[in-house]
């Protein structure tokens, strides 16, 4: 997107499977609140699977994201809210199918004691800017 440039700063250590800064300029930005592993009819998908849950939930952001008119190419952060840090891999992995590696999004994890509902692994934040 020429609207949008992704920079790493030589002066900060090397991102690793994220971008530490993105520019953004005349665009129109959408918020998509935090989706988890639910299907159309509210079902948890994948029980004590992370990476099933994952799956639902890139799958959740990229309806909301076509809602808009929008796809994975104009998402331009991430936050991911998980139970076990360490399982990582196993989200990038998922991810990895739908944003462009090269230029991945900004990006932060957080590994949380507990979610809304005890089955749920992940939740997944994403902001994506849309050219005006």
């Amino acid at each position: 997107m020429s609207n949008t440039r992704f920079i790493n700063p030589p002066e900060i250590a090397p991102a690793n499977g994220y971008t530490h800064v993105v520019e953004v300029s005349n665009s129109k930005l959408i918020f998509i609140a935090g989706q988890v592993a639910f299907d159309t009819a509210g079902n948890l998908v994948g029980k004590d699977d992370l990476q099933q849950q994952t799956q639902q939930v890139f799958k959740n952001i990229q309806a909301a994201l076509a809602a808009v008119g929008a796809d994975f190419s104009h998402v331009v952060k991430f936050t991911y809210f998980m139970l076990d840090i360490s399982q990582i891999p196993v989200v990038r992995e998922v991810r990895n199918q739908y944003i462009n590696v090269a230029q991945p999004p900004a990006s932060s994890a957080v590994e949380v004691r507990k979610l809304f509902r005890d089955e749920i692994l992940i939740e997944i934040e994403a902001v994506a800017a849309i050219p005006v």
